[in-house]
């Protein structure tokens, strides 16, 4: 599929699906960019020479349009877009909350609309994401803004009504596991190590772990007790997890994240 693809928004989340974008093959000279800030919108043109120009440019040339802004700016762009979109274009929003039913409504012509829910390590390629579609999209296009997002990590298409809960466990997730790392190496440095050491430990415990879940297939919950000694130290660190409701938290942090994705919309 040829089409022009544009950008509004190229700061980390932008970046990162404009550069899966080029990896996957689509050239600098069929893509247009804008953003608020001037000075990134001409660093990124001039890193990737890429054309760039306004919201009102990009909206009149481009037959896939990335919105890759915050929630609360989301109705203010969709208010500029609308008079210009014409009927068989396609946005692909990564706001959290704002519904495709409210894009599509912010429109006066028939605009195809996309959900994605990416995470930050989409930009080491190492992402997952969420996607999912509106009536008015192609099959050809679908297929082709997924594999734009492969180039970036893991990729499902899921339920609209399950994006809030993949905002709750793989788009707020990484500052969870941000969090476990960095009390992780507090409590090496408490007993003794050095920091540096420590955050390395750490990192690698959290990486390695993951990695077993992933190459073994087996449930978290297996792989635990075949850690778990009767009576020895792992054993006494989940008894204070425990006790101090480790699971719950974490449970309740996701469900917090996902309702909050639900007030999002516009």
């Amino acid at each position: 599929m040829r089409k022009r693809v544009g950008f509004i928004g190229v700061g980390a989340m932008g970046g990162a699906l404009l550069k899966g974008l080029l990896d996957s093959g689509v050239t600098p000279e069929n893509i247009v960019i804008a953003d608020d800030n001037a000075d990134k919108l001409q660093q990124v043109a001039d890193t990737y020479q890429i054309s760039h120009g306004d919201v009102r440019g990009v909206a009149e040339t481009a037959d896939v349009i990335f919105l890759a802004v915050k929630p609360q700016d989301m109705a203010g762009l969709l208010a500029q877009m609308s008079p210009i979109m014409q009927s068989g274009q396609v946005v692909v929003s990564v706001a959290a909350g704002v519904t495709i039913d409210q894009i599509e409504q912010s429109f006066v012509e028939t605009i195809g609309v996309i959900r994605v829910m990416p995470n930050t390590p989409c930009l080491i390629g190492e992402g997952v994401m969420a996607m999912s579609a509106g009536q008015h999209v192609p099959d050809e296009v679908m297929h082709t803004v997924e594999s734009w997002l492969q180039k970036l990590g893991l990729v499902h298409r899921v339920p609209e009504k399950l994006l809030d809960a993949v905002t709750g466990v793989s788009g707020s997730g990484p500052a969870y596991v941000y969090l476990m790392i960095e009390a992780l190496a507090d409590g090496g440095v408490m007993s003794g190590l050095p920091r540096a050491m420590a955050q390395l430990l750490a990192v690698q415990t959290l990486v390695g772990a993951a990695k077993m879940v992933e190459v073994s297939g087996q449930h978290p919950a297996i792989l635990r007790e075949m850690v778990t000694s009767p009576g020895g130290t792992t054993a006494a660190a989940l008894f204070e997890f425990e006790q101090g409701g480790f699971r719950g938290l974490v449970q309740k942090a996701v469900q917090a994240a996902t309702e909050r994705s639900k007030e999002m919309g516009i």
